[in-house]
């Protein structure tokens, strides 16, 4: 028999529906350690996105991960007041969350994230499924951060599809795109999960109704949020299913997804104003077109496919959570 031991994760988000299946994921994987979630302005207010995310520990009997409140504006200009008609107004398809009652660590996003990397030299691992804004703060407190970091994992970016809230650029690049570069920038491994991959896996109505009838509240939250988040997707794809962008990003960060085309590049994102901003670039660095033989140290990869059904290992793991005590 073989055990798992748990890895610490940071997970920074701006707690909507995607996020909260993230979070679901998270919470039901054993090879994760959930060391502290900071929420950025995102889909809703930072603010919005600590409720929704203590709430839903709550609902998990998991109410001793601690949350902080990240940047509320993005590094340049301010908060744009998010995405309810994807999300709904309060972020998570305008369901009621029990109220957890709960209070927000008094440290920000960015100062928890330095403080676990101090705390775990070498072995915190970085999800981030939000605007960058919390991690471009925490590389300005602490410029040694990315050595402290064992690798992100970010939901962002089009690399070589159009983008999602201009033809080039995907949201959470879009909406700091200044953060993004210099989180692109700095000298850690990051493992970019872009519309290239996320829009091509998506849960239906199948998955909501196992979701639904789980017995599980978190679970039970989950199905009630999908309706709106389906609703939005229904004007993309036609059909009542919805893209799993944040969950997919988690399950390639656990390592429990097989990658099929994972190219090693150099990203860069675009920081002007006009109709490039926020566009995601990716230069293979491996391959004979780029004339490279070997990958340098700290790489960073672009997931653009993964092998197997990533729906249905999402839906299997989520329907594990164990019920809350």
């Amino acid at each position: 028999m073989t055990t798992t031991t748990p890895q610490p994760f940071y997970l920074d988000c701006d707690t909507g529906i995607d996020d909260s299946l993230a979070i679901a994921y998270l919470l039901a994987s054993p090879e994760v350690e959930l060391a502290g979630i900071g929420t950025v302005s995102g889909n809703v207010s930072a603010a919005t996105g600590a409720v929704n995310t203590l709430n839903l520990l709550h609902a998990a009997g998991r109410a001793g991960i601690p949350v902080a409140v990240g940047a509320h504006d993005p590094l340049m200009g301010t908060f744009d007041g998010g995405a309810p008609h994807v999300h709904g107004e309060n972020g998570i398809g305008g369901i009621t969350l029990e109220d957890a009652g709960l209070t927000v660590e008094s440290e920000t996003a960015a100062e928890m994230l330095v403080r676990l990397a101090n705390e775990y030299p070498g072995e915190l691992r970085v999800i981030a499924v939000g605007p960058l804004t919390n991690l471009a703060l925490a590389l300005q407190l602490d410029p040694n951060l990315p050595a402290l970091v064992r690798d992100v994992t970010i939901m962002g970016g089009a690399a070589f599809v159009p983008g999602n809230i201009s033809p080039v650029a995907e949201a959470n690049i879009f909406n700091d795109a200044e953060a993004a570069a210099l989180v692109m920038e700095a000298d850690w491994p990051v493992t970019l999960v872009p519309l290239d991959v996320t829009m091509n896996h998506r849960f239906d109505e199948a998955h909501r109704a196992a979701l639904g009838t789980a017995g599980h509240p978190v679970a039970s939250a989950l199905s009630g949020m999908l309706v709106q988040y389906f609703a939005f997707y229904n004007t993309i794809f036609g059909e009542h299913c919805a893209a799993l962008h944040d969950p997919l990003a988690a399950a390639i960060a656990v390592g429990a997804l097989e990658l099929d085309d994972a190219p090693y590049v150099g990203i860069s994102v675009d920081t002007s104003k006009g109709e490039a901003h926020g566009k995601t670039r990716c230069e293979r660095l491996d391959g004979e077109a780029a004339g490279v033989r070997e990958v340098p140290d700290r790489a960073s990869r672009v997931v653009l496919s993964v092998k197997g059904d990533a729906a249905a290992h999402l839906l299997e793991r989520i329907l594990s959570l164990p019920a809350a005590n």
